[in-house]
């Protein structure tokens, strides 16, 4: 794979004018990767402009549903994400590799694998299209819950989210 593609340029000039232009955050030390519920950094626009912020991986679930926090929006239709999806709410994801927890557990360990994912072995800078909120429940484990309000981010897999294409042709231009 190309790692100097248009998109790769794109991503990796919207991370560079958001951490330049965004005095809280800094020069941010390498990450190993991107981990559910933990801090990462996120490109968002604000009324005043680009900006990089810090936020934890999961989104809250459906209140009727409940359980763990969504980290990977697939049915944008649904009407749990709807509020969410405009503009205000969009954010791009920077990331060279990332990891999910398998859906379930290794039959020899009895625990769930860490599996990663990166573009290619080189890792490249790209970046998912994402919503983000804030969120004021409790996040981190049970026995040391962290109370918030968080701000909380969430992204689409899927292989086109036009709303986000459009994003970055705009915001480049």
């Amino acid at each position: 794979m190309d790692t100097a593609s248009p998109r790769t340029a794109v991503v990796a000039e919207l991370y560079t004018h958001a951490a330049r232009d965004n005095r809280y955050v800094g020069n941010l030390a390498p990450m190993p990767g991107v981990f559910p519920d933990y801090p990462a950094p996120v490109v968002r626009n604000t009324d005043t402009g680009r900006e990089l912020s810090m936020m934890r991986w999961g989104m809250p679930p459906p209140p009727r549903t409940g359980g763990p926090s969504v980290t990977n929006i697939r049915n944008t239709s649904s009407p749990h994400w709807r509020g969410w999806l405009k503009p205000e709410n969009r954010c791009l994801v920077p990331f060279n590799s990332f990891a999910e927890y398998a859906p379930g557990p290794n039959p020899e360990t009895k625990k769930k694998d860490v599996v990663w994912f990166a573009l290619s072995d080189d890792r490249p800078l790209t970046a998912f299209a994402g919503i983000w909120t804030t969120f004021n429940g409790d996040r981190g484990t049970k026995s040391k819950p962290v109370p918030g309000p968080h701000q909380v981010y969430g992204f689409s897999r899927q292989r086109r989210t036009r709303w986000s294409n459009r994003s970055i042709r705009k915001t480049c231009r």
